[in-house]
């Protein structure tokens, strides 16, 4: 076994820095520097490729600019969660930072020892309030330390599954964004095959209608899972901010549409196999189930204003007015989507047979029962 050693042994370790009150004061934000957030790191798989929020320069300078290669580690909300930077960037106390000492250690070598202990993680932050693993809970957790050429022997094993995965992620989003394309220039723009041909009535092509959302789909309501009871299968389980876990038997047998109506109100995904929806959202089922309505309900604007607590009503978006249009058209674009969504499919089960592969060689390789 190889002997440990605390986190801040191996280089530097600080929270972030997010100064200002109220936090949200929007003067911090909207310029050209990343602002990282424990979402975005949950998101993130070895490398933190995107961000939801910019600051700045009144947002800089009550912050601090982390270097690329930092690995963040969440230490509030999602606990546990870690990612590298790619690119420079600030963020919260919520997450902290480490910059490894190159030699001493391969910092993804680092990330995937938190990765190891992460349940560990969330039962030492739990609290009579709020969860939150302070720094100096987090440097308790020892971390092995093998000569730097085993941990970069490693780490480049294990980054190999995770750049693998993330690649597939690229071309899953870039098959969704031509999927959301070619919606918009059917339905959105009236550009679909025949059209030049086809007469409109009113302000939809002939053969089309005006309808409301009810009028296509009934949205059921999801059911609470709680933790206890949730056992450990390969059933995908949705909330609103998309899959939560995964559990051994399934509430609705694939393909069904997750609307999310708490929380992340109006998000949208599509399960292709059974799945789990919990009861912060609603979905759909059975032959309801479509890629246009996909397509069109995330297009769809679910805030009602007339309610003081954001969430999604269901006899609110039942009213919704959409277009229907003729079934011949819906044929059509269902038959050249199809394509492209199965890509999508094949894509998802491989990064999660990847994902699989590399949890169960992780442990073999920390304990030094496979050698490199």
């Amino acid at each position: 076994m190889w002997s440990e050693v605390p986190l801040d042994q191996l280089g530097y370790v600080s929270r972030g820095r997010s100064r200002h009150r109220p936090r949200n004061d929007p003067v911090l934000y909207g310029g050209v520097h990343p602002f990282i957030q424990t979402g975005d790191v949950k998101a993130a798989g070895l490398r933190i490729t995107t961000h939801s929020q910019t600051y700045g320069e009144a947002g800089l300078a009550q912050s601090r600019l982390w270097p690329e290669n930092t690995l963040c580690i969440t230490i509030a909300a999602n606990i546990g969660d870690t990612a590298l930077l790619s690119y420079p960037a600030c963020f919260p106390d919520s997450i902290i930072g480490f910059v490894g000492d190159e030699r001493k250690c391969d910092v993804r070598f680092v990330k995937y020892c938190f990765d190891m202990v992460q349940e560990r993680m969330r039962m030492v932050s739990q609290g009579a309030t709020q969860d939150n693993l302070s720094q100096d809970k987090l440097l308790r957790f020892g971390i092995p330390c093998p000569p730097v050429e085993t941990q970069t022997a490693i780490g480049d094993m294990l980054s190999a599954y995770d750049d693998l995965i993330e690649t597939n992620r690229r071309r899953i989003a870039l098959l969704e964004e031509s999927a959301r394309l070619l919606y918009r220039e059917w339905f959105v723009n009236l550009r679909f095959p025949g059209c030049s041909n086809m007469s409109s009535s009113a302000d939809v092509p002939h053969g089309w209608k005006r309808c409301s959302l009810g009028d296509l789909a009934t949205l059921h309501y999801g059911k609470a899972l709680k933790d206890a009871n949730r056992i450990a299968g390969h059933v995908l389980v949705y909330g609103s901010s998309g899959v939560v876990g995964e559990h051994n038997r399934a509430l609705v047998d694939g393909p069904a549409i997750i609307v999310g109506r708490k929380g992340n109100v109006g998000s949208v995904y599509y399960s292709h196999g059974p799945c789990f929806p919990i009861d912060t959202v609603y979905f759909v089922r059975g032959n309801e189930v479509s890629y246009f309505l996909y397509l069109l309900l995330e297009t769809m604007d679910f805030i009602s204003s007339d309610s003081a607590v954001p969430g999604l009503n269901r006899s609110h978006a039942y009213r919704l007015s959409v277009t229907c249009p003729s079934k011949g058209a819906l044929y059509r674009f269902e038959k050249v989507v199809a394509p492209i969504f199965e890509q999508i499919h094949v894509l998802q089960e491989t990064n999660k047979k990847t994902a699989t592969a590399r949890d169960e060689l992780l442990p073999k390789l920390m304990s030094g029962a496979i050698r490199v």
